[in-house]
């Protein structure tokens, strides 16, 4: 399972989501927006994908810089400005450039595997043999449960402090915080009233968490930070900085 993870992971997610690729002649100007902010980053620029969905959102997903692809939501394209889709690729590419879709998709299989291990061990539980010659099936099925909680913290862990490290780096390269920071306040705004069709597993790969709602749990186990946090840190970077940076 990790091995077809590892080298397909990419065509895995863009197929769940039917992501389109876009060829040069369409959207010809989001070409160059991606192409401009890869060569600052000095990484490949990454094959482009339109996601026919009307909840505005972005994802980047590749085992490495040279085997990488963005992929936009068309309502994103439809709500954002040039200035906001500019911050909101920069911190894709910030994933890209860290490596970071390689340990959301490390973190997934992990997640993966414990899930499936807890799920064999709850039937086993449910339908075990001699409990003298094993573990208690009490036992079993508290794991069980403890499993899948575990495995989420593991990606919570991960995916919440990659989102602030990428809000930094993608605010730098795109030349203003704000450009980011307005971006997140609208993808914020618009996921109440038109929440993506996303698999759970594949949250933390998106922009701004693509479920509607928020409570407590949601918020506790939620794979992202605030977006409020996210778009206060990005507007006091604004302001340390003048708004601006040089490459």
């Amino acid at each position: 399972m990790n091995f077809v993870v590892y080298y397909n992971s990419d065509r895995l997610i863009l197929a769940m989501y039917r992501a389109k690729k876009l060829e040069e002649d369409e959207l010809p100007w989001l070409h160059d927006i991606i192409r401009e902010l890869s060569g600052r980053m000095k990484i490949p620029t990454p094959k482009l994908y339109i996601v026919p969905q009307p909840s505005p959102n972005a994802f980047a997903t590749g085992r490495s810089p040279q085997h990488s692809s963005v992929a936009v939501t068309a309502g994103l394209v439809k709500l954002l400005n040039r200035e906001e889709i500019e911050g909101v690729l920069s911190h894709e590419l910030a994933h890209v450039k860290h490596r970071d879709t390689l340990i959301q998709t490390v973190a997934a299989s992990i997640a993966g595997a414990i899930s499936m291990l807890a799920f064999w061990m709850r039937w086993g539980a449910i339908f075990g043999g001699d409990d003298d010659n094993g573990a208690s099936p009490l036992l079993l099925i508290l794991l069980s449960v403890l499993a899948p909680l575990a495995a989420l913290l593991i990606q919570m862990s991960i995916s919440r402090n990659r989102e602030y490290m990428a809000d930094a780096g993608g605010a730098k390269v795109s030349g203003n915080p704000i450009y980011l920071a307005n971006a997140l306040k609208k993808l914020e705004s618009y996921k109440e009233s038109y929440p993506l069709e996303a698999n759970p597993a594949t949250s933390p790969l998106f922009i701004v968490h693509p479920f509607s709602g928020k409570s407590f749990l949601s918020s506790l186990f939620s794979t992202h930070p605030p977006t409020e946090e996210r778009i206060k840190r990005l507007e006091s970077m604004a302001l340390r900085e003048g708004g601006k940076h040089d490459f």
